[in-house]
């Protein structure tokens, strides 16, 4: 068995005061080393000078999973304990099994201590003979046990003696690693150590694996005896978490990304060394493990006896956890036999049991051991599987489904998947849903479909279940696909059904090549005249299409029949989507009025149970508040949308994803920045490609309002899918570029995004002021720096985009409502076009330009938006500042710089020049009333595991705060932190 799953403590012998660092930076274990420097004292020591009064609290049992990162733990302890001046002795025990060497990792320590400190041993073992039986010289076996027995008490004295010898000179930090296989007389003398004090500073750390004490290890008694004694404390290493070990993966291999990334977090389930292992064989084939690794977990089956590593293998063909009861049916062994091979696994640490359950403790053994079966040893036990769930309701239809397919029964598999699927729609699973109903396509290519099983409806349940996991393009792509596949006799109400669908999914997608009206035309030819449910169904989608497109008259028309027909026929459900469509449409008008005919349709729709009819509804309303600048209102209604959508598991599906991404954008508009960086962290990995690029383009916004560096293009695979994406995301990259000198590649970038949505939507669409806007400002902002010749060769994109976003407002219909937004941005592209001819030379009126920038001030301050206000006013600073008005620039700026600090723009802060106050950055008063309070200790000189006692929580948690004060106050340290809070008035 290999010494350690990681890294030997990798430090030379003796004194480690000149102990390097680690090749890569310790992640993830922040809070258990300061945990384990406070127990010790190390901390105690950082604080003074290092030396003989240095405190030591307590000894420490440090205990964790194999691979977990104990050794790493414990080299930058170690380090740590270096530069605050003392000295660390290393020694390790080694697995020989019954021949185990005694006193072995002291015997290592003190080779370490006469290599550096010769004259401190000598002078030890003039007093103490008996220590040098520990060196490798010395190590002479006698057979007379009298004689042992005398000598052992002398021995253990003489290596007390030892370490209180090297307290005299510094503090000493000695670990012991790998304890559970230390012989008996190691565990004797640590029990000797930890019991009798210490005259000078000597901390002692013994490291285990928690995973390899089973019942009878004579380890497990000696830990609980130990950890009763008042000078030992017990730090526990858990699995490092998600972030973390995506941390881990990139200082590693920065070039794995993406889901390879994700597969490693999945797989590795938090343990150090199994993410160095397979981040080695990243991009090798799906869920396969490297032969090094598997021969390391397979090692513990190795000690396994025939009947219990039978019954393991049984368990791994199961999956990550298997019932009690199914696995009986399966291994068909005497209850007593079973019994006994269970606990034998469960007490080796193999598996888990619990909740009548048992899962294996790794998942990647379990992956091992399954991959360690014969080919037909795998369909003989997935066979019997499929039968046990066939015959009982011990499994749900998905585990048949898994087991039947690879037993290799095709037809059981393909009903099971289809009845799967069927299942996690029901609970809000579309994701689930859709892949089961793929699994059932791939089974009926090219076999006749089972009794009970319609080709067609599996399609459509496909389709609707990937629209409502927000993977509509893809929906869209295997609704095409599957028609051309489908059964010559499948019924014409069948091809409709699927054909609304995929126009539904076609719908959502900002496609120009892409009509869903063509499909929708053709759903509503092939519809039977005596199926009214299914018309009034396909006229209610249309005319929620229509409504998209924009084609009004039409959409009322279709709604109007779709209710009719629904009404008549009593479908509630479509009802309640026909007539939420219905009043989307009369979107106009007094806002009031409008409020609360959404409000009836939406408690319509909640009695009818019609989720999407609900959920747009809700957008709808949320809106309503949103285009009026009513921000509480709009953050509530948004709000209620997201958990709505949360709730029945699709936050994805169309108005269920719209309410958060207009959520996030409120929280950035009114500038809570770190709740809407919050908020849009679901978006990782995994996440369907709009979703993922429209909540990452406000998270880019954010950082760049804050001077971190974005990317120059921004989830462009995305632009063609959904208009969304390049309105916002097109606006941080023409910052981006003004930024990084090239501000003329902000108007080829306008004009490509313009030509883009001319063809998704219409060339006068309303996003195009707030771009043209956007854009004038990153030249206006760039004209200082251009040579005269240069800034006369802009001047005519300077025209050309004030008269776009002139065209737009004028060809807007404002009987539909101007509202806030839309004032705000008119008034800002007045005053940017006056200020880029003004710093370009041309002849601006100065009033005209003071009072052009005076009125966008007014309007963005009304409208609420605190980072566009605050830009606003650095411009008119410098404007007022140039046109002679100091006092009034200086007003105006004063406020610029209250919203800098309160958002941590730094941007802003340094273009209003040296004389701004110097920056703390936001988030002060964002502190919760646990943080002020531990904030407080933290002034107070409190470290981490102090305050944790004093507030009844884990020193782990008191970290996390720690790190979130500091983040919110800008502090890179402790110190600084409590500076900053003396300062404000905070303590």
């Amino acid at each position: 068995m290999v010494a350690e799953l990681s890294t030997a403590l990798s430090v030379p012998p003796g004194i480690m005061s000149n102990v390097a660092h680690a090749e890569r930076i310790l992640i993830g274990r922040d809070a258990e080393l300061e945990e384990m420097s406070s127990l010790l004292g190390v901390d105690v020591v950082a604080e003074g000078v290092p030396g003989v009064d240095a405190t030591i609290r307590q000894h420490v049992l440090l205990a964790g999973d194999a691979g977990v990162g104990k050794t790493r733990l414990l080299q930058e302890l170690a380090a740590l304990a270096a530069t605050r001046g003392w000295q660390a002795y290393a020694g390790h025990c080694l697995d020989f099994g019954d021949s185990a060497l005694p006193y072995l990792p002291f015997s290592e320590i003190l080779d370490s201590v006469s290599t550096q400190l010769p004259d401190v041993v000598e002078r030890v073992a003039h007093s103490h003979p008996a220590l040098s039986r520990l060196l490798p010289a010395g190590r002479e076996t006698t057979a007379d046990a009298r004689t042992e027995a005398v000598d052992r008490g002398q021995l253990f004295a003489a290596v007390h003696a030892l370490l209180e010898a090297l307290a005299d000179k510094a503090p000493a930090l000695v670990v012991v690693e790998d304890a559970h296989w230390a012989d008996q007389s190691t565990r004797d003398l640590l029990t000797y150590l930890f019991s009798r004090p210490f005259a000078g500073p000597v901390a002692i750390v013994a490291s285990y694996r928690a995973d390899d004490l089973h019942r009878r290890h004579p380890l497990r008694r000696q830990v609980a005896e130990w950890a009763r004694l008042g000078a030992v404390g017990r730090v526990s290493l858990d699995r490092l978490g998600d972030d973390d070990v995506r941390a881990l993966v990139a200082t590693i291999d920065p070039a794995v990304r993406g889901r390879e990334r994700e597969d490693i977090v999945a797989r590795a389930e938090g343990n150090a060394f199994f993410v160095e292992e397979l981040v080695g064989a990243a991009g090798g084939p799906d869920h396969w493990i490297p032969d090094e690794l598997a021969d390391v977990l397979l090692v513990r089956l190795d000690r396994l006896d025939e009947t219990t590593r039978s019954v393991v293998r049984t368990a791994s063909a199961a999956g990550r956890r298997v019932g009690h009861d199914l696995l009986a049916a399966v291994a068909a062994l005497p209850a007593p036999t079973l019994d006994d091979a269970l606990r034998h696994a469960v007490e080796s640490h193999v598996l888990v049991a619990g909740q009548g359950a048992y899962w294996f403790r790794h998942a990647l053994l379990g992956e091992a051991v399954y991959d360690d079966l014969l080919p037909g040893e795998r369909v003989r036990l997935h066979g019997q599987y499929a039968a046990a769930l066939t015959d009982t309701d011990l499994g749900s239809a998905a585990e048949l489904a898994r087991h039947a397919r690879l037993a290799l029964d095709f037809e059981t598999a393909l009903v099971a998947s289809v009845r799967a699927g069927d299942e996690a729609a029901a609970v809000g699973g579309p994701d689930e849903a859709a892949q089961h109903y793929e699994r059932a396509l791939t089974l009926l290519c090219d076999r006749p479909a089972p009794d009970g099983v319609s080709p067609g409806r599996v399609v459509e349940a496909c389709v609707v279940a990937l629209t409502a996991a927000g993977r509509f393009e893809r929906a869209a792509r295997i609704a095409e696909e599957q028609l051309e596949r489908l059964p010559a006799d499948t019924s014409p109400g069948d091809r409709a059904r699927i054909l609304t669908a995929a126009a539904m999914a076609v719908g959502v997608i900002d496609n120009a090549q892409l009509d869903p009206l063509v499909p929708s035309d053709r759903a509503l030819e092939l519809v039977p005249d005596d199926d009214h449910a299914l018309r009034a169904r396909v006229l209610a989608d249309r005319a929620l299409l229509l409504h998209w497109r924009g084609r009004t008259e039409l959409a009322q028309a279709a709604g109007t029949e779709a209710l009719a027909l629904a009404e008549r026929h009593d479908l509630p459900a479509i009802a309640s989507a026909a007539a939420t469509t219905l009043t989307a449409l009369g979107r106009v008008g007094d806002p009031t009025q409008l409020r609360a005919s959404v409000q009836a349709v939406i408690d319509r729709a909640v009695a009818s149970g019609a989720l999407t009819a609900e959920l747009q509804g809700r957008y709808l309303l949320a809106r309503s508040y949103e285009d009026w600048g009513e921000w509480p209102a709009a953050e509530a209604a948004f709000r209620a949308g997201v958990e709505r959508a949360e709730a029945a598991g699709q936050p994805w599906a169309p108005y269920g994803f719209e309410p958060r991404h207009q959520l996030a954008w409120v929280l950035y508009v009114v500038g809570r920045w770190d709740e809407a960086l919050e908020l849009v962290a679901i978006a990782r990995p995994g996440t369907p490609p709009v979703p993922l690029a429209a909540l990452d383009g406000i998270r880019q916004s954010i950082r760049q309002g804050r001077g971190e560096p974005v990317p120059r293009r921004l989830h462009r695979d995305a632009w063609e899918s959904d208009g969304i994406v390049p309105v916002f995301n097109a606006a941080t990259e023409m910052i981006a570029a003004g930024r990084a000198g090239a501000p003329r590649e902000t108007v080829a970038l306008y004009d490509e995004v313009v030509a883009l949505l001319t063809r998704v939507w219409h060339p006068w669409f309303v996003a195009r002021l707030r771009l043209a806007a956007v854009a004038l400002g990153v030249l206006a902002d760039a004209m200082p720096g251009m040579a005269a010749a240069e800034r006369a060769a802009v001047l005519p994109d300077v025209e050309r985009l004030a008269s776009d976003g002139a065209t737009v407002v004028a060809k807007y219909d404002h009987t539909r409502g101007w509202g806030p937004e839309g004032q705000a941005w008119e008034a800002r592209l007045t005053a940017e076009a006056l200020r880029a001819r003004w710093l370009a030379g041309a002849e601006v009126d100065a009033a005209e330009l003071v009072g052009a920038w005076r009125e966008a001030e007014r309007r963005f301050a009304d409208f609420g938006h605190v980072w566009e206000t605050a830009t606003v006013r650095v411009a008119l600073s410098g404007i007022l500042r140039a046109t002679g008005d100091v006092a009034g620039a200086e007003a105006v700026a004063e406020l610029a710089r209250a919203a800098a600090r309160q958002l941590g723009a730094r941007p802003l802060l340094d273009a209003l020049g040296s004389s701004a106050v110097p920056v703390e950055p936001a988030g002060t008063e964002s502190l919760t009333r646990r943080e002020a309070e531990i904030l407080a200790l933290v002034a107070d000189g409190r470290t981490n595991g102090e305050i944790g006692k004093r507030l009844f929580i884990s020193t782990k948690t008191v970290s996390v705060h720690v790190s979130n004060i500091l983040a919110k106050l800008g502090a890179s340290g402790r110190t600084e932190a409590a500076a900053i809070a003396r300062r404000r008035g905070l303590v």
